[in-house]
């Protein structure tokens, strides 16, 4: 699949920030076939979960679209009270609740990526960035709720003399709307991780995975992904 416009005028551009995840890859796919110049960018930030990166990295390869993976690992110090940065903490298991959210919130992360997402814009002259916040985060993590978006989106054109918006297609939409969407463009979710455990294979335990799987489920799906325990009783 090509990332411009098959003939005539270049293609507008976007960023992505691509993760190597459900929502990301949805959001990368929905950006190509708007027909627009994707640009993919990734992050380590020292997460756990380094795999994902693995993964953004081969599909990019795959669909010939730029990308590039920023290291930002010397922050890590300011970042690391959080099980997704920090090894020493314990990966909380089963339903998120109040105690397993908050040790998973990376602090600051997307207003972080998204800083760095619109200056990658204005460099390369994009319009937009995109970036895959959805409905079912709004209660979990703070930078994924409207009103962080909407704020954001007001500094992007404010903050360089070339005005980004700051897209996030699916802010209205639950995981399960956003595999919809995928599965009905045909999209193959073996190529993207979710768990927050960075082994070989997905844990089925965390709240990543088990929000992936519920996912599935609503959309009578089976996930494609190899898990290290059966999952067929975690599906809600």
């Amino acid at each position: 699949m090509s990332s411009t416009a098959s003939s005539g005028a270049q293609a507008p551009s976007t960023v992505v920030i691509y993760s190597g995840g459900m929502d990301s890859y949805t959001v990368l796919h929905r950006a190509l076939r708007e027909g627009l110049a994707v640009h993919a960018l990734s992050f380590d930030y020292g997460q756990r979960h380094r795999r994902e990166l693995d993964v953004a990295r081969q599909v990019c390869e795959s669909l010939a679209i730029p990308h590039q993976v920023v290291d930002i690992r010397a922050i890590h110090g300011l970042i690391d009270n959080s099980a997704l940065t920090n090894a020493a903490l314990t990966m909380p298991q089963g339903e998120y609740d109040a105690d397993s959210l908050h040790s998973t919130v990376v602090p600051n992360r997307n207003m972080i990526l998204l800083s760095l997402a619109i200056a990658k814009a204005v460099n390369i002259g994009a319009s937009r960035v995109d970036y895959g916040a959805h409905g079912g985060d709004h209660v979990l993590y703070p930078d994924c709720r409207p009103a962080f978006v909407e704020a954001m989106n007001d500094v992007a054109q404010i903050a360089n003399f070339e005005p980004v918006t700051v897209h996030a297609p699916y802010l209205a939409s639950s995981k399960a709307d956003i595999l919809r969407d995928g599965l009905a463009m045909g999209l193959d979710y073996r190529h993207t991780w979710t768990c927050y455990e960075g082994q070989q294979l997905a844990c089925g335990q965390c709240g990543s995975c088990r929000e992936r799987l519920a996912a599935f489920a609503a959309n009578h799906s089976v996930d494609p992904l190899d898990y290290a325990i059966d999952t067929s009783q975690v599906a809600h």
